[in-house]
Parts: structure tokens; sequence; C-alpha cells
């Protein structure tokens, strides 16, 4: 998967060095930090016991730019450390991502006692880079202008044993006026379908039962390589690998949702009923301004496509409130959009200036007060919608795939969870038999709140999986090795939706 010719070059790290990576943003930045805990491990550095808090010898910040306060927030963690490092001789602080391609030549400026200032297209350079920064004792500031390596050629350290990432697709060729991505992660390149279909199927040879394909705009795929039924080609292509159970995908964008995708999720067993198809907004006004290339009959009419073809889809969506403009009238535009459109969860926004994006820039510019009451009225009615669509699932029997840390009072109520085939969280009884993430069962859902299901009863089947046994080896594995070198950092795995008004995600989907 990874040859010699696509990683940096061997880099002479002192003996247990440990690491640590602070990611903020989509899940791109969550993907990429994946590849950049494998390039240091496959360099020699260990990772950080959890909750070292700046503790690491080498501290990683992934960074965002979409927030209108990311920078502010970075400022504030470096400062948090600069102390830290002022009494920890040879202790390094690398910043890369999305703001650091932003703001290449205010970083080091504005902390000084940064090492490494690295961009979103060059990742497979900051052993190197800290190398250089440790012999030759000053900073070290390489931003790539394009694409050096496709990051999944790259070594990773997946924070999952049973599910991954693919990433089939980077940058993106839109140009809403509310997103900075396209200008930091440059234009759409896709990655062959070969190599694509060849990590997927090393990924399942290791135990992975759960594959989500990811893009910038996912079901944009083939503009690139000039095929236009490429992505329902490639997941019709996955429900061919065998061992494959589940496959998702996001972000995909409304204006390249065309009739074979939906049949291909239609007609791919393993492609699972769950589809996250941004909105933004309902009023056509407003699209407009945001330059997306669509407007509100296409939008709900992908949508009853998608429920006709797939009638147990959960479907979800990202909204902002409160861009440049929107007026009462636009606002209730959207509302009705989330009354006909019924969607099982909603990421919503209140919209903040990206700095250098043009939505920054135009007239028209919503008072906070004015925005903080839409966005309270939208919460409202889509926590009202998720409560009913969830009820609706109580008296179904579902198989879950168990997952891992993603039940908070697990331990004090005696449950597990897991996923459903639509992503819902499922709490469910814990078995006497043992379950380990990776496995599934079956179960009878006897509740539902508004952003979880509960199966109270016995569980009804247990299915012991290869993911399972992936899993099992990895924590056996872990266990055995010097305290030190723990797992850490958010679990990866498979997205899991957020409740209504969750932070992070770029929302420029």
């Amino acid at each position: 998967m990874t040859s010699s010719s696509d990683r940096s070059p061997a880099v002479d790290v002192p003996s247990t060095m440990t690491y640590e990576i602070r990611t903020y943003g989509c899940q791109m930045n969550v993907h990429d930090s994946e590849r950049l805990a494998g390039l240091l491990e496959d360099a020699g550095y260990v990772r950080a016991p959890e909750g070292s808090d700046g503790d690491a010898d080498v501290v990683v910040f992934n960074t965002c730019a979409v927030r209108e306060n990311a920078d502010n927030r970075l400022y504030g963690n470096l400062g948090h450390l600069a102390p830290k490092k002022a009494k920890r001789p040879g202790m390094q602080i690398a910043v890369g991502g999305c703001l650091a391609q932003k703001d290449r030549d205010t970083i080091v400026k504005k902390a000084p006692w940064v090492d490494v200032v690295f961009g979103t297209h060059n990742i497979g350079k900051l052993p190197v880079l800290l190398e250089r920064a440790r012999i030759q004792e000053e900073a070290q500031v390489e931003i790539a202008e394009s694409l050096e390596a496709f990051p999944s050629t790259l070594p990773t350290r997946r924070e999952s044993a049973y599910a991954a990432w693919v990433s089939i697709s980077v940058g993106c060729n839109n140009t809403c006026t509310f997103c900075i991505v396209p200008a930091l992660r440059g234009k759409e390149k896709d990655r062959r379908p070969g190599d694509i279909l060849a990590e997927v199927e090393a990924l399942v040879a290791e135990g992975v039962s759960e594959i989500t394909l990811l893009g910038q705009n996912v079901n944009a795929y083939g503009s690139d390589i000039g095929d236009r039924e490429a992505f329902s080609k490639l997941l019709r292509a996955c429900g061919a690998i065998d061992g494959l159970e589940r496959v998702r995908f996001t972000s995909p964008h409304p204006r390249d949702f065309t009739d074979d995708v939906i049949a291909a999720m239609a007609e791919t067993p393993n492609v699972m009923p769950q589809l996250h198809m941004p909105l933004q907004s309902g009023s056509d006004t407003v699209l407009k301004a945001m330059r997306r290339s669509y407007r509100q009959d296409r939008y709900l009419g992908i949508i009853e496509k998608v429920r006709a073809a797939i009638p147990h889809a959960a479907i979800t969506t990202d909204i902002i409130v409160g861009f440049p403009g929107e007026t009462e009238e636009d606002f209730e535009q959207t509302l009705h959009v989330v009354r006909e459109a019924r969607f099982a969860q909603a990421f919503t926004f209140q919209y903040s200036k990206r700095p250098g994006t043009p939505a920054a820039e135009m007239d028209g510019q919503i008072p906070k007060q004015v925005v903080q009451a839409r966005y309270e009225r939208l919460v409202a009615l889509q926590e009202e919608i998720s409560w009913d669509e969830n009820k609706k699932q109580v008296g179904r029997t579902l198989e879950l795939m168990v997952a891992e840390g993603e039940g908070r009072k697990d331990g004090a109520t005696h449950r597990l969870s897991g996923r459903a085939p639509d992503n819902r969280l499922v709490h469910f009884t814990k078995p006497e038999q043992e379950v380990r993430p990776g496995d599934v069962v079956t179960v009878e859902i006897t509740y539902a709140a508004p952003h979880h299901l509960l199966a109270e009863g016995p569980v009804l089947d247990v299915r012991r999986t290869r993911a399972g046994d992936a899993w099992e080896k990895r924590t056996t594995e872990a266990a055995a090795k010097p305290k030190g070198v723990l797992l850490g950092l958010p679990k990866i795995g498979a997205p899991a939706p957020q409740p209504v008004a969750a932070a992070g995600g770029c929302g420029c989907d």
C-alpha cells in the first residue's frame, strides 16, 4: 500500500520520544491526523498517555480555519504550552492543517516558540521538519501549494480496529461564498478507483468491516478522471468485496446527487440506508447568495427519490442560520424544508464570518440576537422531528455493530452501545455472552429519545466477527506494550451523527 518513495526520508528520533495530536474541524482533518500519527510512529515516536495535556515531547495541532475565532483558539492553546516548553528542553510544537495553510507567515511571528509550520498539502514532511528544526535550532515553515502525495499513500495509525475512513478525493471545485476550504485544500483531485478498492480490500483483510468513503464533495468523484458515474460504480464495486459489511460516505453535494447514485445505494446490500446531505438553507435567495447550485425544489426532489428507493433511510443535514441578507421569510423557507424533509438529525450552525470568504464582506450581516433567536427556533423544531422519527423505530428488530466508547453511561447502566445500519445510536442491555466492539448483535428497540434509542430487552442474537477479533487482538497487544503507549485521541471509526447544534465540522459541504 505504501511505497518507500511516498514516505519522508528516515529520521533519527531519540528513544522513547512521545507525541500528542490535537485535531480540530472536519472529517478530513480527523483522517489527516490518523496519517500524522502513522508518520510519527513510523519515524519512531510513541503515543503519549491519554490526558497528557501537552506533556509530550512533540505536540501537533491539526487546525481548522473555517470558524471566525479559529486563530484565537489556536494562539490561546499555544500560549498555554509556552511555559511548559520553556521548562522542558527538547520539546517541540508543530502547527498544521487549514489555519497553517492560510496564516503561514504569521504563526511563528505570533508564537515564536513554535518549531514547525506545515500545510494541508505536505503532511508527509512532518517528521523531517521536526528533525530539521531540532538540528538547526530554528523554526521550519514549509507550505506546499499543491498536493505532494495523496494522504492515503502515507502510513496510518487508525483509531478503530473495526471501522475506517477511506479518502477517495481531496479538494473541492465549488465556490460557496461562506467556505474557505477550496482555497486551502485546492481543486478536487480524485484517486484512481483501483487504488481505492485496493485500500478497502487491505483494510478488510486486517479485520475492518465498515468503511466510510470520504471527500470534500464525495459524490463529485469522477470529475477529475472524466467519468460522471464513477461514484455509483465505486459503491457497487464495494458491494463485491467479501467481508465488507457496511459502506457509508460523507459528504455529498445535492448538485451531484444523481439517479445512478440513488440506484447504487438501493441495490448494493452493504451500502447503508443513511444519507448526510447538506441543505445549508431552504431559501432559494440565500442559496443563490451562497453560490449553492441547487434550489429548494431540487433538494426536496432528491429526498423524495431516496425515500422511495430506500424507505428506512435516515437522512441528516447541515444548516446555517443567519447568513448575510437572510430575511425572516428566508428563514421560514428553511423551517419549511426541515418540516418536509423530516431529517433524523441536523448539524445546525450560526453563521460566523470566515476570514477570506466573499460572505464575510457581504452587506446585510445579521445581528447576533436575531441569529440566536432563529437558531433556537430551528433547534426546537428539529428536536421535535428527531424525536418523532426515532419513535418510529420502536418495535423494530435491528442489527447493531457494537461500538467502542460511544455510550458515556454504559458502565453505570450495565449497557453497551452500537450503531444501527442507518447509523442511529442504540444502547442495549449487556448480554451474558461476551460481546466485543465490531461484533454484531440483534435487538428489539423498546424506547426512543431524540438522539438515541434503547433496546431494554434481552439481546436476541450475538454474532462474533472478524472485526471483533481484530479489536481483541489490538487491545491485547496494546495492553502488552510498555506503559505510555496507549490508544488516545477522539474515536475515529465510522462518523457518528452528533446532537443538533453540535460544534465541530466545517459546515462547508
